[in-house]
């Protein structure tokens, strides 16, 4: 499975940071900064993902079966971690996305970094990515 080699490169990266806060917050800031530019047109309401303190919109493409994700977050940090999901669930079919179990957040121990406000939200963009899914099947 695909994905599982890239949440394993995910811990992988994040081990090298060896459980540093502020060169962890520092490293998702900057894999936000990484991520394609969003299209100003599409930060719309119906883009949003709800259940997130900052703003954070997720739009796709499907492309002969598989989804391409791009998003964008009014934050450094959502953002950082928007673009993780991103790396993981695009281009992948909806059966893929929805047989998709993340373990990188547990494995890398990300809630402790990023706290409970942000964990909720974590959640709240994986589940955006999975009705998503559900709904192009």
């Amino acid at each position: 499975m695909k994905e599982t080699s890239i949440q394993k490169e995910i811990i992988d990266d994040f081990k090298v940071l060896d459980g540093d806060l502020e060169m962890t917050l520092n490293y998702l800031m900057e894999l936000g900064e990484k991520l394609d530019v969003f299209n100003e047109k599409d930060k719309k309401e119906e883009n949003i993902v709800k259940g997130c303190q900052s703003k954070v919109w997720l739009t796709y493409e499907n492309k002969d079966g598989k989804l391409f994700f791009s998003g964008d977050s009014n934050t450094a940090i959502t953002k950082g971690l928007l673009s993780l999901l991103i790396r993981i669930f695009s281009g992948k079919s909806c059966q893929e996305i929805l047989d998709t179990k993340l373990f990188f957040i547990g494995d890398i121990g990300l809630c402790r970094f990023i706290g409970t406000q942000r964990s909720n939200g974590l959640e709240s963009m994986e589940n955006k990515f999975r009705i998503i899914a559900l709904s192009n099947k």
